[in-house]
């Protein structure tokens, strides 16, 4: 997550800028330029997978557009037990988002958003599981699956 948060994935408009001789575009939907903003927050397939966390975490359909709004979203929570319920997600979200990404370019395979859900969701909650007894994780599978 802290490459990711320093922007320092190679992401294809990243590589182009290095002098790669790659197209630019984004590989899930190829309308625009690769970037992390784009990729993790304002692709449609993203959305999509956004739209199920946010439900997930309480939230109304929000829209984040850029990475400075994906921190504010994670730090304003109504309980600080609803903000570690959103850091992990986003951390998840941002691995399996990456983790696609890498699927469809290496291995020419996509798998829908909501299949992707159903693994950051899994994920979540094997998380969670795994940690019930520590005092910071009581309570979160609660938010999560309410």
């Amino acid at each position: 997550m802290w490459v990711a948060n320093y922007d320092r994935l190679p992401t294809r408009a990243r590589l182009a800028s290095w002098g790669v001789p790659i197209s630019p575009l984004c590989p899930l939907y190829s309308s625009y330029p690769e970037t992390r903003d784009h990729l993790f927050l304002e692709c449609n397939y993203s959305l999509l997978v956004w739209k199920e966390v946010f439900i997930r975490c309480s939230q109304s359909a929000t829209v984040i557009l850029n990475w400075s709004e994906l921190l504010s979203w994670i730090r304003t929570s109504a309980t600080a037990k609803l903000s570690f319920l959103k850091k992990i997600a986003a951390q998840v979200v941002i691995s399996h988002i990456w983790k696609q990404r890498n699927n469809l370019i290496h291995n020419k395979i996509s798998i829908p958003a909501p299949i992707v859900f159903h693994a950051i969701d899994r994920d979540v909650k094997n998380i969670i599981s795994a940690r019930r007894h520590k005092k910071a994780y009581r309570d979160l599978m609660a938010i999560w699956l309410s």
